[in-house]
């Protein structure tokens, strides 16, 4: 009896059932991507991030965000849970804590306490002679499953930004796997969360966002600012809002500055009303397939060291409430780790990154030559 099938073409239908039907976590939405700009018109490209100095870690890895603390020495945490302190002129890093998490957001309260988004956590506050509390444990369906970025208010009030219901990163051990997912799928389950810590209470301010990222206060604590990192945007929303879909128009909600040419990252307040931003990441082909949702189910079938991606391209933009961009600074040369914010204090510029292990600086004269005048 003749063969019906040959070999190859046995293993060809195999491959094709595999790609086709093969079990991904993701239930893809289709969006609408608007055209990149990419590095062109108000992101033209230039280097004045190229070649900065640099502060060993000592092994540490992925200083993904920095805060100047109110002790004068700058925070920042590493993969591995360590919680790392720098003396703010330079100087060897030492292990202040480890969480035993990933800590991702970090900010300090009234009383010199840092307050910390740990990815896999929670919501912890950290006393001067570290001792650790956990304020809100993440994976809770009711509280936090996600927690990324953080700010506080005078009245002592915090800011989250729950990056996703959908793929809490304790969940797959990893961040960069729980947030690729979460763009991949583009189901915007992402919110921005306010806990009380006198009352206790937690309180969903806002939803319907893809990867919400950084987060910071107006300057008149009415509002926040807050990066929407899958659909490359920031939007500007009233405190006071109370569970607002953010798919729907609301007055308590605007974008103010929109199409950014990578993934928005953290948000941090600078020097002189500016507002600092870390772009992590150029744009890719997800933007071509944002409206094929079978596809991207595809390429996450396909193994990653057949993916192709970006050079690595490092970019942080400093702007104003209203979402005027001040300052570009870029770094297109391939070197520069990932780059997630910026941390502006009187003499240096700190460039957080993901995934290097070292933390950059720049002096103040090449902050300024960076500036838009």
């Amino acid at each position: 009896m003749k063969k019906v099938f040959s070999t190859p073409m046995v293993l060809v239908l195999a491959l094709a059932a595999y790609l086709a039907f093969w079990p991904v976590p993701i239930q893809p939405v289709s969006w609408q991507a608007p055209t990149s700009n990419s590095v062109i018109g108000a992101y033209a490209e230039n280097s004045t991030l190229a070649n900065i100095e640099n502060i060993d870690l000592k092994g540490g890895v992925g200083p993904e965000s920095v805060t100047l603390a109110s002790d004068g020495k700058l925070y920042l945490g590493v993969v591995g849970g360590n919680i790392l302190r720098i003396a703010r002129h330079g100087g060897a890093p030492e292990v202040f804590v480890n969480t035993g998490g990933r800590p991702l957001g970090l900010a300090t309260d009234a009383q010199g306490n840092l307050i910390v988004a740990d990815a896999f956590r929670g919501l912890l506050s950290v006393a001067g002679n570290g001792e650790q509390t956990v304020l809100l444990r993440a994976a809770s369906d009711t509280q936090i499953s996600f927690p990324n970025s953080v700010t506080v208010a005078t009245n002592g009030r915090i800011y989250i930004t729950d990056s996703s219901t959908r793929f809490p990163a304790a969940r797959w051990a990893s961040t960069s796997e729980a947030a690729m997912l979460e763009v991949f799928e583009q189901s915007a389950s992402g919110r921005v969360v306010e806990y009380d810590p006198q009352t206790k209470h937690v309180r969903i301010i806002a939803h319907g966002l893809s990867l919400p990222n950084g987060v910071v206060l107006s300057a008149d604590e009415r509002r926040l600012l807050v990066s929407e990192s899958g659909r490359y945007r920031i939007w500007e929303i009233a405190i006071s809002a109370d569970r607002l879909d953010l798919s729907k128009p609301s007055e308590s909600a605007r974008v103010v500055l929109d199409n950014l040419p990578a993934y928005p990252d953290n948000l941090t307040r600078g020097l002189h009303g500016r507002i600092w931003l870390g772009l992590a990441g150029q744009r890719n082909v997800l933007d071509q397939l944002a409206d094929r949702p079978f596809l991207r189910k595809v390429i996450l079938r396909i193994p990653r060291f057949m993916w192709s991606m970006p050079k690595p391209f490092g970019h942080v933009l400093a702007l104003t409430e209203d979402g005027t961009v001040v300052a570009d600074l870029q770094d297109p040369s391939g070197q520069s780790p990932t780059t997630t914010g910026a941390t502006e204090t009187a003499e240096h510029l700190y460039i957080h990154n993901v995934d290097g292990n070292r933390l950059g600086w720049l002096p103040r004269e090449r902050v300024e030559a960076g500036l838009k005048r």
